[in-house]
């Protein structure tokens, strides 16, 4: 029998291989829908913006996620979570190289001056660069070897993943023009989330 389907049975270790198995297989699906899009043709009418738009949203989820598995860990007690967060942090990293390797490559093809010029027109663009350059030490500080080297300062540099957080949620606001329910339900998602980090409900 799947060990999915003998969950209480499972040990500990085997509860993180699973869930982890889990974030892959949800991580590894938007790309390959994108793949199967292409390939067939139905991008839509802008098949870049497509892109970008798909490959943001999901490292928004990604986001969200590693930020919400501290106050799921202390709402469920189940400490072993925390095991995966980093592979979600991983993953949000991932989608955002997506996301910027669209916009430079296929939305300006390395037309750096152009980039420029976009920049300066569009705030949004960046806030997004800016929130695209604080990811960059957290995922080169996601190991071991850097929490045991870095110390308490490991702490204190992976705290940017909130001011990316807003970064993004920023971004995103700027972004969209006339439909603003997507980044008030994921502004609504990060609201609740810090709210329960608060030490009142950890303590529940």
């Amino acid at each position: 029998m799947s060990p999915l389907f003998t969950w209480p049975s499972l040990s500990v270790k085997d509860r993180i291989k699973a869930v982890k198995m889990l974030v892959w297989l949800g991580a590894l699906l938007p790309i390959l829908r994108l793949v199967y899009l292409g390939v067939t043709n139905d991008l839509g009418a802008n098949p870049v913006e497509f892109i970008e738009r798909s490959t943001g949203t999901w490292a928004l989820v990604f986001l969200l996620l590693s930020l919400s598995v501290t106050p799921l860990k202390s709402l469920t007690r189940l400490g072993w979570l925390i095991a995966v967060r980093r592979l979600l942090g991983l993953w949000m990293f991932a989608y955002v190289s997506l996301h910027v390797t669209s916009y430079v490559w296929l939305d300006y093809q390395f037309d750096w001056s152009d980039m420029v010029k976009d920049i300066v027109k569009h705030p949004y663009v960046l806030v997004g660069a800016l929130a695209l350059l604080l990811t960059v030490p957290l995922a080169a500080t996601s190991n071991q070897a850097a929490m045991h080297a870095l110390k308490q300062r490991w702490k204190t540099l992976h705290q940017l993943v909130y001011v990316i957080a807003v970064l993004a949620l920023l971004h995103f606001w700027w972004l969209v023009k006339k439909d603003l329910t997507e980044p008030i339900i994921y502004s609504g998602v990060f609201g609740l989330i810090m709210l329960l980090r608060l030490p009142v409900f950890s303590r529940k």
